[in-house]
């Protein structure tokens, strides 16, 4: 048995051991499965915790060119983008174990206490008269998020408005935060992988109205003028 990376003493046997209510069921894709528990705490103190877990689920590079469970590269992707000053889920554990010809994979997140995801979020305004300042300082922090992510040479590669979580509190500044990163990946040079990502959200933005896409793509072009005429 083989181990690739781990985060704390807690071993990758009794991680694997801790299971959860199903949120995401196993996917069988690229030649194995991945699926996402959702981990009770253990005491009040302890957060909620996502699991994904992986058997056989990998990806292929020049550095991996017999393959490595893809639960690597989204650790990688929440690492970099951490060190960029994009919220995304705090890990709490990864490891990676190959037993005989079977690779095994942890990726453990914590929840992102009292976010919405951004589907929810319209949701949630829609029983109420919408509040446009709000509404503009949200879309404004998403687009400054994407912006450091795509400043960074980095491309999520699935901004869906499910994967964009909001947090919106009284008196505070909403806050903004990228999950499923399992697509992420670093792309030169950095317009490419905004141009790539503004469209894909824009084709997948859910409930969000025109009138909000176009208030979005102004913050966002506020940012990086260059690529008005691309995303306009």
């Amino acid at each position: 048995m083989s181990i690739a990376g781990q985060f704390h003493d807690m071993d990758f046997n009794a991680w694997w051991a801790r299971t959860g209510k199903w949120v995401e069921e196993p996917n069988q894709r690229r030649g194995g499965e991945s699926g996402v528990q959702l981990l009770a705490p253990k005491t009040p103190e302890e957060p909620w915790l996502y699991s994904k877990r992986q058997i056989n689920h990998m990806f292929f590079s020049l550095r991996y060119p017999f393959g490595h469970p893809t639960a690597l590269r989204e650790k990688n992707a929440i690492q970099a983008l951490e060190h960029l000053g994009v919220k995304v889920p705090h890990i709490e554990f990864y490891g990676a174990v190959k037993k005989g010809k079977d690779w095994h994979a942890l990726l453990i997140t914590q929840a992102l206490t009292g976010f919405v995801d951004l589907e929810q979020w319209y949701s949630q305004q829609r029983t109420q008269p919408m509040n446009s300042t709000l509404v503009s300082a949200v879309l404004q922090q998403i687009a400054h998020n994407f912006y450091k992510m795509h400043l960074g040479g980095w491309q999520h590669g699935c901004s869906y408005a499910k994967h964009i979580f909001i947090k919106c509190e009284p008196q505070q500044s909403p806050e903004v935060a990228f999950i499923d990163l399992e697509k992420a990946r670093r792309r030169w040079p950095p317009h490419k992988a905004a141009v790539n990502d503004i469209k894909q959200f824009g084709r997948h933005r859910g409930d969000m109205p025109e009138e909000h896409w176009q208030i979005f793509l102004q913050h966002y072009c506020n940012l990086s003028p260059k690529l008005r005429t691309q995303l306009a």
